[in-house]
Formats: structure tokens, sequence, C-alpha cells
């Protein structure tokens, strides 16, 4: 068990008003909350709305299973602060707590770029994983811009933290793909793509389909 239970942070360059309200309509929370799935909007009822603890005037929230957000001023914004629940609140998640707190990394980082490049708009996600090595890696810092080739991505670091890496991409209507490496060796890509038609969102699926398969060891 751990002796601290994990602390994640994100600066929004938005009002705490703004981003309040993010975390509190659930039209809004699919915006940034997760990707596209089925069921997603009873997801983010189950985790937002249900048996939660909310206090507006102090902008705190704890979820069921302890973990809380709190919301503070900062230079050029809010910071939004999750303080993960102590290992063992709720022994039904204990074997899944450090991929949750991955999880709740890539929602923050999720959250920002939502809220500071698209003022929350609609997006489109693709989400593939499994034990490809996703050779995606970037050593510039955060704001630093990069180039890949195979896959073609450009654009900047958005940020980053051991086994997760966030990039900006300039070709998907501006879109952000984050990077998780499991410690088990498997992987995680969340691609949020902005503005895209049927047509260009469907190629970039099959494109991006088509390089996993080619990388998956797995059948």
């Amino acid at each position: 068990m751990r002796p601290d239970p994990a602390v994640l942070e994100v600066t929004v360059a938005a009002s705490a008003g703004t981003v309040w309200v993010a975390l509190r309509e659930p039209e809004l929370i699919r915006r940034w909350h997760g990707w596209n799935v089925d069921g997603l909007a009873e997801e983010v009822r189950t985790i937002y709305l249900n048996g939660v603890v909310e206090d507006p005037d102090t902008r705190t929230l704890e979820i069921t299973g302890g973990d809380r957000f709190t919301l503070h001023e900062a230079p050029g914004g809010t910071t939004v602060r999750i303080e993960r629940a102590p290992e063992g609140s709720d022994p039904d998640w204990d074997d899944d707590y450090d991929d949750i707190t991955r999880g709740w990394w890539t929602f923050l980082q999720q959250l920002r770029f939502a809220v500071e490049r698209h003022a929350l708009a609609e997006r489109r996600t693709i989400v593939l994983q499994g034990a490809a090595p996703a050779d995606l890696s970037v050593s510039g810092e955060v704001g630093a811009a990069y180039r890949l080739a195979v896959p073609e991505l450009s654009g900047t670091v958005w940020a980053r933290r051991p086994g997760q890496l966030a990039l900006t991409v300039d070709g998907w209507g501006d879109g952000l793909l984050v990077v998780t490496r499991q410690p088990d060796g498997g992987t995680q890509l969340v691609l949020t793509t902005y503005g895209l038609d049927d047509d260009a969102f469907d190629a970039l699926e099959t494109r991006w389909a088509a390089w996993w398969e080619k990388h998956d060891p797995l059948p």
C-alpha cells in the first residue's frame, strides 16, 4: 500500500467558473471525460452525479470512492487538483488503483485541451489498446515542437509524466493524442479529433487501425 494517495494537477487557462461548469454539466463532461463509446452518458452520471458530495461555493467535488476534485485560482487560470482516495478506501478498486490514476491524468489533459483550444466543442475519438509497443516516443520538453514520420504526426508536446505523454496533433482539426504505457508492457492510445467530416474521420480510423494491427503482436 502506498504511504500517500496520488495527487494530480493541471492548470487550465480559464476562469474557475468556466472550469466548474465543465465539471458539473453532463453535456460538457462528455466532451472531455473518457472517449466516445456506448454508455458514456451513463458513465458520466455514475461518476460525476450519483452519490457525489459537492460544494459550488468552494468548488469542491468528492465522487463515490473518495476521489476529490478541488479548483484553485492560479496565475493565468485555474488549477484543477484531483486527490485520489487512499489505496484501500474502496477494496473493489484496489487492483485498478494505478490504472485509474493514469486515467485521471489522461482526462485532465483532455479537459484542459477541450477548454483552452476548443471551448468544449464536440469531439470524436479513437481508442487503441493492447500489447503493441507503440513507438511514439518524443523527447522534447512541454511546449516543444515535434514531428514523427510513422505514423505521420506533428504538433507540440502538451504534457508528460512517467509512462504518459500528451501531444497536440495539427492534422486532426487541432487534435490531441495521449499515449499511456502500462507497466506490464501494454499501451493505450486516445486520439481526440475536432471538426473532421465523416469521410476524413473514417479514413483516420482505418489508417490507425491498420498501423496498430502491424504493431500489436496479439491476434
